[in-house]
């Protein structure tokens, strides 16, 4: 293999496009149509373009195929001319050359400067692990690429966001999230303090348990600071009495739709500073238009007890997550009225906005959609279910009710 990188770069210093090597290759080369032998950057910044033609002629003789061939040759390219002690480290058999060839994959983006920087540090490049190479990748780019490193950030930091699952049988959530790495820390500290603290004061749960619980304890401690007056943990219950519920024949409970045992919610209502608001029961087909187009929190809790989830063929987003969408659009008549709202994830709202998915209101919480393609899913509490289609059917404009709301 060692023998083979070198007849590589042997080849390449016969094969350099004229003018194309060093500080004159940058903006050099481009892959033109036409019978043109143009000189490709395989490499980084300063690494020589080679022929397009010898390349595709050295390919074919490793046995490689185009596009694989043409990776590998400009890594072992990366080495020879941007990389030298990496390269050194490899002819004198001290580095693997797969290894090598990571690295170069690594700094073929970077900046001439940047590139020789990583290589300076890596001047033993065999007791460099991965994390060590991007920590050395990242310092290079902050020092000799500024620009790039905050446009990268800035970037990267647009994609955080925490996100609480929906709770399972068992009456437990899943938490997933991407933070700030300082938010990150502190969060971190703040559980361990926690967890540490429950336990010597006699919690005998594991220490992944008490994680959890002070995880917990800190999200009723910001609570306290809750100025409606009423600070603490709040359960707002959604009643339903009926004889079996008197003599306890049923014990089964509802989470935002999801069964929890009557224990279960005995146990979250004895938390220190619960305080509890029973909500009578909504009549989810109701109807108490208004003429604004706002809508008031009041339609939305009827939306989200009638249709559950995101009303579009399939999708199990949670209706507290959703958009309400007016199915007959508010500027041509349609009321700000429950009957009239449908629940849409921001995706499936904004296919039915700017696309031409459409779908129809057959009664309150069905829904009839139909496909740019024309295949049609009738969607409702009992779930997705594909319908026949004519093209002889009516489909209206997105949105629009087969049959009028109530307006009263």
């Amino acid at each position: 293999m060692v023998a083979e990188w070198a007849g590589i770069v042997e080849w390449a210093a016969g094969n350099v496009v004229a003018g194309s090597a060093g500080a004159e290759a940058v903006g050099a080369a481009t892959i033109r149509d036409g019978f043109v032998d143009t000189g490709l950057p395989i490499a980084g910044e300063g690494a020589p373009l080679v022929s397009e033609f010898a390349l595709m002629e050295l390919i074919a003789v490793l046995g490689r195929s185009p596009d694989g061939g043409r990776v590998y040759v400009g890594r072992v390219l990366e080495c020879a001319w941007r990389l030298p002690q990496v390269y050194a480290s490899v002819v004198a058999g001290r580095l693997a050359p797969w290894r090598a060839e990571r690295i170069a994959e690594a700094t073929r983006s970077l900046c001439r400067e940047a590139a020789a920087f990583v290589d300076r540090q890596l001047f033993n490049a065999t007791g460099v692990g991965w994390a060590q190479l991007e920590r050395l990748i990242a310092e290079a780019v902050i020092r000799f690429d500024p620009e790039r490193y905050e446009a990268e950030r800035v970037a990267a930091a647009d994609h955080r966001y925490v996100e609480v699952g929906a709770p399972d049988g068992n009456g437990l959530v899943s938490i997933d999230g991407l933070l700030d790495a300082a938010d990150g820390r502190d969060l971190d500290d703040a559980i361990s303090r926690r967890a540490t603290l429950l336990g010597r004061l006699g919690n005998e749960a594991s220490l992944d348990v008490r994680r959890s619980q002070a995880l917990g304890d800190l999200a009723r401690n910001d609570l306290t600071l809750d100025l409606d007056g009423s600070p603490g943990r709040k359960a707002v219950l959604n009643v339903h009495i009926t004889d079996a519920t008197l003599v306890g024949a049923n014990p089964v409970g509802r989470w935002d739709q999801q069964p929890v045992s009557a224990e279960q919610i005995r146990e979250w209502l004895t938390q220190p500073g619960m305080s509890v608001t029973v909500r009578p029961v909504i009549d989810v087909a109701g109807h108490i238009p208004v003429t604004a187009y706002e809508i008031p929190d009041r339609h939305r809790q009827q939306v989200e007890l009638r249709d559950h989830t995101c009303r579009f063929p399939y999708c199990t987003r949670p209706a507290m997550r959703c958009d309400l969408d007016h199915a007959t659009p508010h500027n041509r008549g349609g009321p700000t009225c429950p009957c009239n709202l449908v629940p849409l994830c921001r995706r499936h709202h904004r296919a039915k906005t700017h696309s031409q998915w459409r779908y129809q209101v057959t009664k309150v919480g069905t829904y009839v959609w139909r496909s740019p393609s024309g295949f049609r899913f009738e969607v409702s509490h009992r779930g997705t279910h594909p319908q026949e289609h004519s093209d002889s059917d009516d489909d209206p404009e997105p949105g629009v009710h087969r049959h009028e709301p109530h307006t009263h």
